[in-house]
């Protein structure tokens, strides 16, 4: 299992706006990835502040634990084969792995744990000013919506990057703390 700390400042971002951002980098390759976001049916998970996803890009797959901590998410990462995956989809078989143990240490009953809706994204990174840009195009549960990342390596750096480089494009900047997976979760509460 890998730890790793992530710190990124997000802005969501209306379509016409993200055309525009994506034009900047007509070089920068993009690529397709899912996240399938794992929780119990009464949310368990997400009442504790914590986040489990498996992610598919480029035929591998990969589990994330997320917690907070007091600047970013504290990622445990766990690689799973296709096996793995699927027996989990398909039949709810939790894999055996670090982030079980570490789960059922925690007194969360791993059973009740069920992908419970998936994001697909489609992004396109970028290499800027010491971290990494992502700009995305999210589909889930029928809707759409588009997001620019950065990663970097603290909070007020990586919001005065992005809150600049919005700017200079003239692209609105209103920070997001509102995740992916809460977008995800909270579109099959809808329905």
């Amino acid at each position: 299992m890998s730890n790793a700390i992530e710190i990124e400042a997000k802005v969501l971002l209306s379509q016409e706006d993200y055309r525009k951002l994506i034009k900047l980098f007509p070089n920068a390759p993009r690529y397709m990835q899912t996240n399938y976001y794992i929780d119990s049916p009464e949310r368990v998970l997400a009442k504790s502040g914590i986040a489990l996803r498996i992610r598919e890009k480029n035929g591998q797959f990969e589990m994330t634990l997320k917690t907070p901590l007091s600047q970013g998410l504290l990622e445990k990462n766990v690689p799973l084969t296709i096996n793995e995956f699927c027996s989990y989809r398909d039949f709810n078989e939790f894999p055996k792995c670090d982030l079980k143990r570490f789960l059922t240490m925690l007194d969360f009953e791993v059973g009740d744990l069920k992908i419970l809706t998936s994001l697909a994204t489609e992004r396109l990174d970028v290499e800027y000013k010491g971290g990494l840009l992502s700009i995305d195009r999210n589909s889930y549960s029928g809707q759409v919506d588009y997001e620019i990342e950065f990663e970097y390596n603290n909070m007020e750096d990586a919001e005065a990057i992005l809150g600049e480089f919005l700017r200079e494009n003239d692209v609105p900047c209103v920070f997001s703390t509102l995740r992916k997976t809460a977008r995800a979760m909270a579109a099959i509460s809808k329905k």
